[in-house]
């Protein structure tokens, strides 16, 4: 992790965090499609992520706090990838990045994960904070002083982004 920066401005901080466009679609990747596993970020990316460029970005994740990586306990070769508070935290920004980018770059085709965000508003933001808590925070090691729910919450918000997100995807295939 880098000790000297820059400048103190705390956007130029930000930029040293995320570091490049790869870091923030990794983010988006595990944010809203619950990708969580180092096969389904690198094969399901839209993008095409070179192998070595996803580890580092997710190393660089892991130091600086976004995400763990823990054992699955489902398959002993793999890991699971999880959202810390301070990952979850970020859902707020990346949805005002997605209603910008659906308002400004009109010639992007895939929108209809940012009319969702856009249309569902703070209520839809909390529900999905909570739930990404819900499945991030319950079972990972990422503990925090954070209030969840005792009991578990009904998996909604995600569900409609991700339908949303998957619907735009075949329409691009089509």
């Amino acid at each position: 992790m880098r000790k000297d920066h820059r400048s103190e401005c705390v956007m130029n901080r930000m930029v040293e965090v995320f570091g490049d466009q790869w870091s923030l679609l990794v983010i988006r990747d595990i944010i809203f499609m619950n990708r969580r596993h180092f096969r389904e970020l690198l094969t399901r990316s839209l993008e095409g992520i070179a192998s070595n460029i996803l580890a580092d970005r997710l190393q660089r994740l892991v130091e600086q706090g976004i995400i763990v990586k823990s054992h699955d306990p489902s398959h002993k070769q793999k890991v699971i990838y999880s959202l810390t508070e301070k990952g979850i935290e970020l859902l707020p920004l990346l949805m005002e990045m997605n209603v910008w980018g659906h308002k400004y770059l009109t010639a992007s085709r895939l929108k209809g994960l940012a009319r969702v965000l856009e249309e569902g508003g703070p209520k839809l933001r909390a529900q999905f904070m909570a739930e990404l808590r819900e499945t991030h925070l319950r079972k990972s090691s990422a503990r925090t002083k954070v209030r969840r729910p005792a009991k578990s919450t009904p998996i909604v918000a995600m569900q409609k982004i991700q339908a949303a997100y998957e619907a735009e995807l075949a329409k691009r295939k089509q």
